[in-house]
């Protein structure tokens, strides 16, 4: 038999007890010659809050799933499904279906450069009323009229002279008014 990868449903919000509950039954049951490894897809994402604060955390890609990674048989299966919080295999007419490398490695994120993307999460919305908070036109209030996320910046139309400009500012330049 062939060690392969298998998508496991579980509870929503229960992926890390799942994984570490299985982790304990592969130990107590003698399975790790048949039940590998245990990943749960993940990437990092940077949160920026109020006043350009980024906060870094793992979020998970696809909630309510574990993949597992082990040679299938009746008691392999059992172990895993009867694991609590799993509700079964992704598979058809109620067969696990393995994952080939290429589902894997999406699944997973990882690029020909190895390591999982970040993404940023911004909590400021195109019509955001904002307050410049650093640089040359601090003090100055604004409406958020584009977000780019990935480059960190934000395009502010501000008031200066009596007229509307459009200027682009990084998240840490700026604060949510409100």
């Amino acid at each position: 038999m062939s060690k392969r990868w298998y998508v496991v449903h579980t509870y929503s919000g229960y992926e890390n007890r799942v994984k570490s509950d299985l982790e304990h039954r592969i130990e107590t049951m003698g399975m790790q010659d048949r039940i590998f490894n245990i990943e749960i897809p993940v990437e990092r994402v940077t949160e920026i809050k109020e006043g350009g604060k980024r906060e870094t955390k793992d979020s998970k890609i696809f909630p309510g799933y574990v993949l597992v990674r082990m040679e299938m048989d009746d008691d392999a299966w059992t172990c895993v499904r009867n694991t609590p919080g799993v509700t079964g295999f992704l598979g058809a007419n109620g067969k696990p279906a393995p994952l080939s490398r290429d589902e894997y490695n999406k699944m997973m994120r990882k690029s020909a450069k190895g390591g999982a993307p970040k993404r940023t999460s911004v909590a400021i919305e195109v019509g955001t009323a904002v307050k410049v908070i650093s640089g040359p036109l601090a003090d100055f209030d604004g409406k958020v009229s584009e977000v780019n996320a990935e480059s960190g910046k934000v395009k502010v139309t501000l008031l200066i002279f009596g007229r509307e400009t459009p200027v682009e500012l990084s998240f840490d330049q700026i604060t949510v008014i409100g």
